[in-house]
């Protein structure tokens, strides 16, 4: 029996907690939505598992830990990654910042940039997409968070996992975890929030506004755009660099014609290997002990504002614009204005597609959407500017 029971001490069982169950089936709910709902399969079914993972106990001994950026820190006897540990250099490359260039690589790569060229006037949509950014750093600060930490919750509102990421290992690594679970969580539920808030702020004819098909954008317009928004964007936000300078090579390679290897590199076995670690790892970090705080659920709450006040800034000023536009931008389009790439786009397109079944947006709700993705960075670059 004394055998018996020093083995049942060994097991997970014995010292599992109510909050590590809660963060399992947590995990478990990301996974099945992403399954049986597609819900961003690709970032929720890494995030699930990683979830899972983290919050199995271990024998006293090796408990888990907390990367804070510098040094190994014990909290409450655990320890989230053990110095040496597989997990432990995966997490660095999170805590370091150094996985959301490399997604932007990829992500640049893919982007077609062309129906922003055609149409430059739907990039204000995704400059007002990023109101949310600022005023949820406001609502932040209200809340009780220092300058930095309401930096870091802020670009939840620009629904960018990535930038949101980046900027907050840089600011607030030890809100981490929380910021980019909330960040992803909502880029996943893109479906089930924006539509509700779309038809809220839209009447029914102005859903069903049709837009003349973009104009054709020639191949010397597409070389020449990632360098000069390269330059322009940086010199006016220079903490953008590292994710456009990543952003912009990427298109390079894609609209260069010469590199098409590297750009299918990038956009395909890199940025997959990359999304597999990046989920994994920030799954792995929701430890209930340290994840399950007050901390947390205000962040929580606040990324939820963040991200409808975004979609209702884009929305609002696309009427806005409407007021002294002859040819009318449907307002819809202005939602897709957050830099959720490209779910906020097909969200347009299927809100749009209830009202008339022929009436096509995608093409022009991907130009504020690829907006908001230079948008979002430039915001993460002027508040770790300004807060730094």
């Amino acid at each position: 029996m004394d055998i018996l029971l020093e083995f049942v001490k060994t097991t997970g069982f014995w010292s599992i907690g109510f909050g590590n169950i809660l963060m399992i089936v947590i995990g478990i709910v990301f996974i099945a939505l992403a399954i049986t709902k597609d819900y961003e399969p690709l970032l929720l079914v890494p995030i699930g598992m990683g979830a899972i993972v983290g919050n199995i106990p271990l024998i006293e001994g090796m408990s888990l830990s907390v990367y804070d950026m510098h040094r190994w820190v014990l909290e409450d006897g655990q320890v989230v990654y053990q110095p040496g540990s597989v997990l432990s250099y995966l997490y660095f490359g999170v805590s370091w910042g150094i996985y959301p260039p490399l997604v932007f690589l990829g992500i640049g790569a893919m982007t077609d940039f062309s129906t922003m060229l055609s149409n430059p006037k739907l990039v204000l949509l995704g400059a007002a997409a990023q109101v949310g950014v600022f005023l949820t750093f406001l609502g932040a600060i209200w809340l009780g968070f220092d300058l930095k930490q309401a930096g870091a919750i802020g670009i939840i509102g620009g629904a960018d996992g990535p930038t949101a990421i980046f900027l907050s290992s840089k600011l607030a690594p030890e809100l981490l975890g929380a910021i980019a679970i909330a960040a992803y969580s909502y880029m996943a539920l893109v479906p089930v929030i924006q539509p509700p808030i779309m038809r809220m702020l839209t009447t029914r004819q102005e859903r069903l506004i049709r837009m003349k098909p973009p104009r054709k954008v020639s191949r010397r317009e597409k070389m020449i755009f990632p360098v000069a928004a390269f330059l322009i964007c940086t010199l006016v936000a220079p903490g953008a660099m590292v994710l456009l300078g990543m952003l912009f090579f990427g298109n390079l390679l894609k609209e260069s014609m010469v590199t098409e290897r590297l750009a299918n590199t990038a956009r395909t076995a890199m940025i997959d290997i990359v999304t597999v670690l990046l989920g994994f790892s920030v799954g792995a970090s929701t430890e209930a002990s340290t994840f399950l705080t007050r901390q947390s659920l205000l962040i929580f709450g606040l990324g939820a504002l963040a991200f409808a006040i975004a979609t209702a800034g884009g929305v609002l000023f696309a009427k806005f614009m409407n007021l002294f536009l002859k040819e009318k931008i449907n307002p819809l389009v202005g939602a897709a204005g957050v830099s959720a790439v490209p779910d906020s786009a097909r969200v347009v397109q299927m809100v749009g597609q209830q009202e008339d079944s022929h009436n096509f947006l995608l093409m022009h709700a991907m130009a504020p959407n690829v907006a908001g993705v230079i948008g979002s960075a430039i915001a993460a670059g002027v508040l770790w500017a300004v807060l730094t």
